[in-house]
């Protein structure tokens, strides 16, 4: 069996180029994401519950002044059925349906409907557009501001 003899010249040479390297080659302590994901909602009307009520997931990139708007989802409380769309309106514009007229699926005293999925898709309006949820038959809408 034969034995290996290192030497402290030999070892000191074998580390010096790795104490020697700068500290920034070094892995990243915290990795950024590219997109920022936010989550915006509304409760309108009057007494407890929400009678409408809006929650937008919208998403962008750093620095960008658009907005992404992933999903859309709208409930009414102390209804039994319901039919809601979404509207759009963009700063210094006029208002545009978003998505159409849905029929609220129900869920105990309350109804929902949703338009969109998951992840970075749906279409892009400028940041500080507003979109709101309109139920047929009802006044009061619930608005949120994509910021």
């Amino acid at each position: 069996m034969r034995r290996m003899i290192i030497t402290t010249a030999a070892l000191s040479a074998v580390l010096a180029p790795v104490a020697a390297a700068p500290a920034a080659t070094s892995a990243p302590a915290a990795v950024r994401a590219p997109y920022v994901d936010t989550r915006v909602r509304d409760c309108a009307g009057e007494g407890s519950g929400c009678r409408p009520g809006a929650v937008v997931h919208h998403w962008h990139k750093r620095g960008s002044s658009s907005r992404g708007v992933g999903w859309v989802y709208a409930s009414r409380e102390g209804v039994r059925s319901g039919t809601a769309r979404w509207l759009v309106k963009k700063p210094g514009g006029t208002w545009k349906t978003g998505g159409g007229w849905k029929r609220a699926k129900r869920i105990n005293n309350f109804v929902e409907v949703h338009w969109g999925k998951d992840g970075h898709t749906g279409p892009k309006y400028p940041k500080n557009s507003r979109i709101c949820i309109e139920f047929k038959g009802l006044s009061k809408k619930a608005c949120v501001t994509l910021k």
